[in-house]
This record gives C-alpha cells, structure tokens and sequence, in this order.
C-alpha cells in the first residue's frame, strides 16, 4: 500500500521541476509559460528509508523492496479554474483522484519567472487555489443532494447518511472552511471518504524557496509555516532546483553537493516524510535472506490487516505474527539473536503494528 498525491499551484511555481526531482526524469516539461503540463504526469517512486538498508544488511537479503509513493504532476490551476477557466474542470477531476495534496507555492523572487498573477505572495496563491476547490466542491454538492430528495424522502437510511454529511461540508464551505475541518465520527469516515470532495483532503505546503535558502526558508515560507499551523495543515522548505539537480547525481556526488549546501539531507526526503505524517502512514518490514521489503500501512492497523497488505490469504488464514521491534532486532543482530535475547514476541489478532515491527506473519492456507 502506497498513496497517491497530487502536486498544485498556480503556474510557474515549480511543481513540474519538483515533479522531474521526485521520480528522477524530466518527463514533465518546466517551461516558463502557463499550461505546460497539459496532461497529469505520474510518477511511481520509492520512499527512502535508511532502515531498510539496515536490515538487508543484517539479514543478508539478496533484495531491497521499498515501498512506493505515487506523484501527480497537475498542470496549474487558475482563478476561475471551477468555471472553466484556465483547464479548469480536468484538473479538478485529477485531483479528487489523490489522497492528498501537495500544494506548491512560489517563495522566490524571479523577474525572469512570470507569475499568472503579476506578484510574488505565496499566502494569496494558497488562498486562490483553496477557493476554487471550494467552489467546485460547493457546485457538487448541490447537486448532489438535489438528487437524493427522492431517495429521502423513500426513507432511504443511506441516503440519509449522506445528505447528512453533505449538509455538514456545505455548511463548513459556506462559513469560507474547507471540508477537512468537519468533525467526523469513527463511524462516519468510510462513507466520508466516499464523498471525494476536493477540500477534505489533507493538504502539504510545499515551500519553493531560492537555492541559497533551502536550508532556512525565508520571510515568505515563515509566513506559510505560519498559516499552516493555523490550519492544521503541515509545511515544509525545499528548493525545487536544487532537488532535480541532486535528483540526477549518484548517490555518492548527491551526498557531497548536499555537504557542499550545508544541508544534512535532500528536502525530498522531508517532503516525503511530512506526506506520511499527513496520512498517518507508518511502515513495517519483511526481511529475510531473499528479500528485505518495506510494507506501508496506516497507523492503528492491526495485524491481520498488515498482513493483508502482503495477501489476502494471509489475513484470511492470520494465526499469529512473529514480532521483533526495529532497534531490537539491530542491537540483536538479526532475527536469531533477537529470538535467543527474548525479544521476539507473538502477536496475535488483536496486535497493532507499530512503525518499524519486524514482522513474519504465521497464517493457514
């Protein structure tokens, strides 16, 4: 299990360079001109985790599996995009396709770099996208509801659910609030899901800075930061040029540029890590001397369903999962030396995986 998040903004924010830096091609064109990116670019890519190389290194694996992040490159959106303006409608629909948002916003000044909008002011640009993911929002809903009346009026109980929950989006979009700031119970959040509404998905700004403020940000991220703490919502600084730079290096030459910067890491791998927290991901691990592989589950998942993560069959047949904590199984050297240390536990169904198990899953076929 991966997720799939879709890269924002207005034009010429950088949202295809960074894209070219996330799945190492330059496959979506960054040109200086709105509308470069006519259709959504998708790149499938591997999540960075040193902890995998850790393991394999243990174990012997003869493999190393990551697990993947799916990125969509969505061409840039403009003021009126809910009407029709701009391409409007298209990349409305490419964004309800994704789990969660990854909203670019211009934090350098550029007089070679046009902005749609004639000035640099990164809070107005989050402000111009938010609100026209409101207005396609609210066009869907009353729509929506206008074609449940028969159905509520039936008696229907899952109609009824719905236009409840719809009743609760609007309100929320009518007070100028996204749809994620409504309250939902634990009961009510698969058919929330279900909706697809555009504002209720989580959103990451992504804060592209100059090159020689990839490191600190500057006034302008600081004041993004800001907004998005008010919001809930998580930010993060990273230069878009650096990153498809270093994105076309060894890993060797990568590391040494970065060192060069001043950086301790590539801001993809911030980026990356933020889009986990957003989605309450977490990982857990197979690792053997075939393969050591990365599996992505959302957080509170118990063990049957991690194991489904692997194969159906084995949470169908779960017996009991074999279980090692990460820093136990590398102080233990591997899973022998955890085993023999008493750190190897058995879980059965009622378990849930905490980031970093070690798990070999026991199941009847």
């Amino acid at each position: 299990m991966g997720f799939k998040m879709g890269i924002v903004g207005l034009p010429n924010v950088g949202k295809s360079t960074l894209f070219n830096a996330l799945t190492k091609t330059a496959a979506a064109q960054a040109a200086n001109f709105p509308f470069c990116t006519i259709e959504p670019n998708v790149g499938d890519v591997a999540v960075p985790d040193a902890r995998l190389d850790t393991l394999a290194q243990i174990a012997g694996s003869k493999q190393i599996i990551p697990t993947r992040m799916t990125f969509v490159d969505i061409a840039g959106l403009v003021k009126g995009a809910s009407k029709g303006e701009g391409l409007g409608n298209q990349f409305l629909a490419n964004i309800r396709e994704c789990d969660a948002i990854a909203h670019v916003l211009r934090c350098f000044e550029d007089k070679d770099v046009t902005h749609v909008e004639g000035r640099v002011d990164p809070i107005e640009d989050a402000i111009t996208i938010e609100m026209e993911l409101m207005f396609s929002d609210m066009e869907s809903i009353e729509k929506r509801r206008a074609n449940l009346v028969r159905k509520l009026k039936g008696g229907d109980k899952e109609a009824k659910l719905q236009d409840d929950l719809l009743a609760r989006a609007q309100a929320a979009l009518e007070e100028g609030k996204p749809a994620r700031t409504v309250d939902i119970a634990p009961d009510e959040e698969k058919q929330w899901k279900m909706l697809q509404l555009l504002t209720q998905k989580p959103i990451l700004y992504v804060c592209n800075v100059d090159e020689d403020q990839a490191g600190s940000g500057n006034a302008l991220s600081d004041k993004v930061a800001a907004m998005a703490a008010e919001q809930g919502a998580a930010a993060v600084v990273i230069s878009a040029k650096i990153e498809e730079e270093i994105s076309q290096l060894e890993p060797e030459e990568a590391e040494m540029f970065l060192g060069e910067l001043g950086l301790e890491e590539a801001g993809l791998d911030r980026l990356i890590r933020a889009g986990y927290a957003l989605l309450k991901l977490e990982t857990y691990f197979t690792v053997g001397p075939k393969e050591a592989r990365a599996w992505t589950i959302k957080a509170g998942t118990q063990a049957p369903q991690a194991a489904g993560v692997i194969h159906g069959d084995f949470e169908r047949g779960f017996i009991r999962a074999e279980t090692i904590a990460y820093d136990d199984y590398v102080a233990s050297k591997g899973e022998s030396g955890a085993r023999d240390a008493g750190k190897l536990r058995a879980e059965g169904k009622a378990y849930t995986v905490k980031d970093g198990d070690v798990l070999h899953f026991l199941f009847n076929t």
